[in-house]
């Protein structure tokens, strides 16, 4: 890895490394939701665009919930990249990567996690720049066992695991030097978060 400090590195020294990936069916829940992780110590919040309330939500945390550390996932375009960047999005994640995408966000400068899957993926990220990468879907592409396997040709390269992490294998991913994080949606049940249950959502924060 560079000895220049990411934002992500010091991010995670100020927040617990995992991120929710977080969707929003009801712009009325995004702020309660928000504020209840943020009470259990989970600072990172990946406000994901498989919802049309997904951009709207940023905006709304990004007001009303100024220690969190709001971001955009799901982005598949620079179109989709730009506009929450407008919105105040701190960080982009997506689940693949383009060339248009990755020009955008080289652009951008900021933090942005681009997907990948295989060796010839995170070679094309870290070409364009990007050395902090998502590792997705990470149990269908090889779980832990594949991250060790890419550690040794990529030592420069650190990952976010997503895609089918949980309460119950999310420290395993942790274990691993070259993750620096884990996303996932164990932290934010959709039964949960229909019954508006914040505090469920607080002690599943405080317990990761």
């Amino acid at each position: 890895m560079s000895h220049e400090r990411s934002m992500w590195d010091l991010w995670i020294e100020r927040a617990k490394p995992v991120m929710p990936v977080i969707v929003i069916d009801d712009p009325d829940h995004a702020v309660p939701l928000a504020q209840a992780l943020v009470e259990g110590g989970v600072r990172l919040l990946e406000i994901t665009l498989r919802t049309a309330a997904g951009m709207q939500a940023i905006s709304q945390i990004k007001r009303a919930v100024p220690e969190a550390i709001v971001g955009v996932g799901t982005v598949t375009s620079a179109r989709q990249l730009e506009d929450a960047l407008h919105r105040g999005a701190e960080f982009a994640v997506s689940p693949g990567s383009s060339p248009e995408l990755l020009a955008c966000a080289q652009e951008w400068g900021g933090p942005y996690l681009p997907g990948v899957a295989t060796p010839t993926e995170v070679m094309q990220a870290r070409e364009a720049g990007f050395r902090y990468q998502k590792f997705f879907p990470a149990s269908a592409a090889g779980g832990t066992a594949m991250l060790k396997a890419l550690a040794g040709p990529f030592a420069d390269v650190a990952f976010c695991p997503t895609g089918g992490i949980g309460a119950d294998n999310y420290r395993d991913y942790l274990a691993l030097n070259n993750v620096f994080a884990v996303g996932g949606s164990w932290l934010t049940p959709k039964t949960a978060v229909s019954a508006q249950n914040w505090q469920a959502l607080t002690s599943l924060a405080i317990a990761s």
